[in-house]
């Protein structure tokens, strides 16, 4: 069997050990495993595909630096979300400082600042987005990224009765919402 191959089919476990040997093949391989899932965690926490390539590096950064003697005790999603999620948070508020409002740039140009086009988001979206923070990336974990209630606890480092808590809460918001109920009558 090809090596290149062979190192590929591995599991994550097997990958970490090899890495803790010296492999940089193996850390390749969970790079590549797992680069667009970390993207996309950072693009949904700041919504900046250029700040999400950012932390990205920053995230596969934090991982090498555990090498070696690094032992995973549970999914290595469940182990890098926590570092995407904080590296995403600091990076998106970091550009915030730096960034000037809509309002800002329309008085320095003086052309008027258009209202958001409200029309061009899908209800469901607007819906989720109208949820506390808490609430939509807990439903995002449980639903989307089909986390258990107990990686949710360990991840967002909240007990489990809160991680149920914020479930059942954000669906009743959305159980209320007028705009979910027109998605499934029309």
């Amino acid at each position: 069997m090809d090596p290149e191959l062979e190192i590929e089919t591995q599991t994550d476990q097997d990958l970490i050990a090899a890495v803790n040997d010296g492999s940089a093949a193996a850390f390749a391989v969970l790079y590549h495993r797992y680069r667009d899932w970390v993207v996309g965690q950072a693009v949904r926490v700041t919504g900046d595909p250029d700040l999400a390539l950012d932390v990205l590096q920053e995230t596969f950064l934090y991982l090498l630096r555990k090498f070696p003697g690094f032992k995973l005790t549970a999914s290595l999603k469940t182990f890098l979300y926590p570092a995407v999620r904080n590296l995403a948070i600091a990076a998106r508020r970091k550009t915030a400082r730096y960034q000037s409002s809509a309002a800002e740039q329309a008085a320095l140009n003086h052309t008027p600042v258009s209202a958001p086009d409200v029309g061009a988001t899908e209800p469901l979206e607007l819906a989720l987005a109208g949820l506390p923070e808490e609430q939509s990336e807990t439903l995002w974990l449980r639903f989307v990224e089909g986390f258990t209630l107990a990686e949710i606890a360990h991840v967002l480092d909240v007990p489990v009765g809160t991680v149920k808590s914020r479930i059942h809460n954000a669906l009743a918001t959305l159980r209320r919402d007028p705009r979910i109920h027109a998605l499934f009558t029309e």
